[in-house]
């Protein structure tokens, strides 16, 4: 009997599978790691299951992960890599590849997994992040893997938080297909169910909007969420380099498209990011301002629907709410300009139109004849030489108030010249330098109010002073224009021209300082007026159409081109280049000017004022707002 007991027991033991103990006699196996692992309950031959007893005899049959993974194994089989593998390709992802060594498995929610949510970047990047494997398969992306891991996704992951998106929430697991294929998570007809695994909120409003639908329709045109966003280096919208962020999402993204030449013919969208870019808006987005409306401030994000319809932000019914959560009091006529101003032929209002017209003809003509006429009497005063006996004593010209309103002008004018231009042209070189220091632009916008506060002071000022000053009141009749003034420059332009010999000459002021003296009050009042209009926009958005906006945004813009090429052209040229008074006619600051050049074209007006001159001591003599 103890013999028929002791026989059944070594059948049994002889019936019983290899341990890895047993196996590790002859296989170098780290039993403490194949312990830690996923499949350490099977055992060796849960895997290697031709293998009945020991000493096994010949080369154990291939592992087949199907055996337990058949969902998964199949899903492989059709993937990107499976059918790589398929093709002859030796280096393409196997399971191995990806779970790592067969005794050293773990499952994927072990921190040292490599399929961890944390690691799977590091496991992707073994091949998507070598040079030589991307360069060898053609595979045209990009350091994607790098791009990841500064993403909003990446550096979430990577600081432990697993609900957010790492590599196979939006390219699947075993499934991975090409984003050609149409079953791909990453196909751009499924990018948008893709995201709204996390984001479900958001995917249910892109999903009605206008691209939502056309992407929908099979319209590859169309943005989905990568497109805005990225793909792997998705930022948050805070952050600067976002393609969402406020001073980048109306050119990097939305004027990607809306601003394609190709698009536009197929689409019609019209030239409204052009349109926007030179509005005030898009001038402070593109200087760097956060804080003002970019295309998604008045479309919405992901709910952008057409004007037309009912709900969207640019129904005209809806636009006194849009507008209004900028513009505080907005009115009703809103509705009756149109938003996006294009340029002539297109949509501009006839105000803006003509105004335009009317500046691209008076601009070429005034600076036109203004080089014309300083260019030829320069060379006729080269040829002839300038006057002499310029070191003696200057001539009474400009009295202390008139100097300290030139003073407040002079500065008003080259600030107000800056900080526009600044606006106008923020890419600038010279604009940059200001925007490391300013970034927001919210200094230069106040140094631009107050620049124009001060020059409207100052001609407040001036002429409350001619008001009050009997004496200084009589160049008001003296700069009154004349027909005088016309033959003047007809004659003069003839003397210069060698056409004859005879000099005009001139009383107070000649037409030179006439022109000039109307051409800045004209020139100060369309400043002003359009200024404040535009400065208090939400009172003039309150009682007027925004046509009226667009206009004094016309007359501001070409009036301040007209008037610093005048003062460059003109005023410098009188006071400073002029040979007869070169280096500088230094009458507004010390109120004299030079003798000599006075009583060469004006000898008149030099006798008259010689024999009224009192002591050097006593008052100056009557001024010019030179």
């Amino acid at each position: 009997m103890r013999l028929l007991l002791a026989g059944l027991f070594s059948m049994v033991l002889a019936a019983a599978p290899p341990s890895p103990k047993d196996c590790s006699s002859c296989h170098e196996v780290d039993l403490i790691t194949f312990e830690a692992s996923k499949h350490a309950g099977m055992g060796c031959t849960g895997c290697h299951s031709s293998i009945t007893k020991l000493p096994h005899v010949g080369k154990p049959a291939p592992v087949v992960c199907a055996t337990c993974h058949a969902d998964e194994v199949k899903a492989y089989s059709t993937s990107v890599h499976g059918v790589a593998l398929h093709n002859g390709i030796a280096d393409a992802a196997t399971c191995r590849s990806c779970h790592g060594p067969e005794h050293q498995i773990l499952g994927s929610d072990n921190p040292a997994s490599r399929t961890n949510k944390k690691n799977l970047p590091d496991t992707c990047a073994s091949c998507h992040s070598d040079p030589k494997f991307l360069a060898k398969h053609q595979i045209p992306f990009a350091k994607p893997v790098e791009a990841y891991r500064l993403s909003v996704h990446g550096r979430a992951v990577a600081k432990g938080n697993t609900s957010a998106a790492s590599c196979s929430d939006c390219h699947g697991s075993h499934d991975i297909l090409p984003s050609s294929n149409p079953l791909a998570k990453v196909n751009r007809a499924n990018v948008a169910s893709t995201c709204g695994a996390c984001h479900s909120d958001v995917q249910a409003v892109y999903a009605i909007s206008v691209h939502g639908l056309a992407v929908k329709r099979g319209l590859n045109d169309a943005p989905t969420c990568t497109d805005c966003h990225g793909e792997h280096n998705i930022l948050a919208p805070s952050e600067a380099g976002s393609l969402v962020n406020a001073t980048r999402v109306s050119t990097a993204t939305c004027g990607r498209c809306h601003g394609d030449e190709r698009l536009n013919s197929r689409f019609s969208f019209g030239d409204k990011v052009s349109a926007y870019q030179d509005s005030f808006h898009g001038l402070a987005t593109r200087g760097g301002r956060k804080s003002v409306a970019n295309c998604a401030s008045c479309h919405g994000v992901h709910n952008i629907l057409p004007s037309t319809d009912i709900r969207s932000t640019v129904n005209p019914a809806n636009l006194k709410h849009t507008c209004g959560q900028c513009h505080p009091g907005v009115g009703d006529k809103i509705t009756l300009g149109r938003v996006h101003v294009q340029g002539i032929g297109g949509s501009e209002h006839i105000s803006v139109k003509w105004i335009r017209l009317s500046y691209y003809f008076l601009i070429p003509m005034t600076i036109g004849f203004m080089l014309f006429h300083n260019g030829i009497d320069w060379l006729a005063k080269l040829r002839r030489g300038p006057h002499h006996g310029s070191a003696e004593e200057g001539f009474p010209r400009m009295n202390l108030t008139f100097r300290l309103t030139h003073a407040m002008v002079m500065i008003s004018f080259i600030t107000l010249v800056g900080t526009g231009f600044a606006l106008k042209f923020p890419e600038a070189g010279w604009v940059k330098l200001f925007q490391a220091l300013d970034p927001a632009s919210s200094v230069r916008g106040l140094v631009h109010r107050i620049a124009a506060v001060v020059m409207i002071a100052a001609t407040v000022i001036h002429f409350i002073h001619l008001a009050w000053s009997r004496r200084d009141r009589v160049i008001l009749v003296e700069l009154l224009p004349s027909l005088q003034d016309g033959k003047d420059i007809f004659n003069m332009i003839r003397f210069n021209l060698g056409l004859t010999s005879q000099r005009p000459t001139f009383g107070m002021f000649g037409y030179a300082e006439k022109m000039e003296y109307w051409a800045f009050m004209w020139g100060t009042v369309v400043m002003a007026v359009t200024g404040i209009v535009l400065w208090a926009e939400n009172l003039s958005l309150r009682y007027f159409p925004i046509w009226v906006m667009d206009a004094a945004t016309a007359a501001h813009w070409y009036e301040a081109i007209l008037a610093t090429l005048s003062i460059l052209v003109w005023h410098w040229y009188l006071v400073i280049f002029d040979p007869d008074v070169y280096p500088m006619d230094l009458a507004w600051l010390t109120g004299k000017a030079p003798a000599d050049h006075i009583r060469a074209t004006r000898p008149g007006y030099y006798l008259k004022t010689i024999e009224k001159q009192q002591p050097k001591d006593g008052p100056e003599a009557p001024s010019d707002h030179h």
